[in-house]
């Protein structure tokens, strides 16, 4: 649907939810084994352009900015070091943290042969919540510090960056505030972030609302970033931003895949 006059582009598209009550195991290296019982509705999802500039975490749960990277092979593990590291200043400038720290950098693709770790997800979900977001800062601080950051304050907030501009199997992300914890229903991902062994992680996938209200950014460039809150240790914060990969019906059918990179992140307030 084009506005012509604003050049903004708003998509009806069918958006895949979870049956409301029913708790999900995903496997995302293995995914016929998993089970996520789907609920589908219509959804229009807006172009969130002409909105960008009145964004913030406190009242949406996510942020479009304009966030260059000099990163361009996220293959090479210096390279993606690299760019968790910006990754991690970025989130530090958006909330003030005193400290960020970073985890779960992936790639996704939809092209052909790619293996089930890196293909888009399709399903409104919340990554993770506060019982994954604790065993994350256990592992990635020493002991101390890590109970007494969980003692304060502390958000998990994702950075989903297109490598090439999107084309095809685009993203959306849903206002966290018009989710309301009740559409929230727990997820299991079981070998999870490219590894077979690792343990369970544990969020959320969302069941239906009409009052729901989804956007996405019209081929996304390379030097845009979404960033978007999953977990707040507040619990009267907006927070829980699902989000989905979905498809486009003006999409092409020799459109290019989609490539993107995205991170986790966990900032940690005084």
């Amino acid at each position: 649907m084009q506005d012509l006059e604003s050049g903004t582009r708003d998509v009806e598209t069918t958006m895949k939810y979870v049956v409301r009550g029913e708790k999900a195991t995903f496997h995302p290296g293995e995914r016929d084994k998993s089970y996520w019982p789907v609920d589908e509705h219509p959804v229009t999802i807006h172009d969130v352009r002409p909105i960008a500039r009145d964004l913030s975490f406190d009242r949406n749960g996510f942020v479009l900015v304009d966030e260059p990277t000099d990163v361009t092979e996220f293959t090479d593990q210096d390279a993606l070091a690299r760019y968790c590291r910006q990754t991690e200043a970025l989130v530090q400038r958006l909330t003030g943290a005193a400290k960020v720290v970073s985890f779960g950098p992936m790639v996704r693709t939809n092209a052909t042969g790619s293996h089930g770790h890196n293909q888009p997800a399709y399903g409104a979900h919340v990554d993770y919540g506060a019982r994954t977001v604790a065993d994350f800062t256990r592992d990635l601080l020493p002991a101390e510090e890590a109970e007494r950051r969980l003692a304060g304050r502390h958000m998990l907030i994702n950075v989903w960056r297109p490598i090439k501009v999107v084309e095809s199997a685009p993203f959306a992300v849903c206002d966290a505030s018009t989710v309301r914890r009740e559409d929230l229903f727990d997820s299991e991902v079981v070998g999870g972030l490219g590894d077979f062994g690792r343990r369970s992680l544990w969020g959320f996938n969302l069941a239906y609302d009409p009052g729901h209200r989804w956007y996405w950014v019209p081929r996304m460039q390379p030097w845009e970033a979404l960033a978007f809150k999953l977990f707040d240790s507040d619990p009267g914060a907006v927070q829980h931003t699902a989000h989905s990969a979905f498809e486009d019906p003006a999409t092409p059918p020799n459109a290019p895949p989609r490539q993107s990179i995205e991170v986790r992140t966990i900032a940690y307030l005084e």
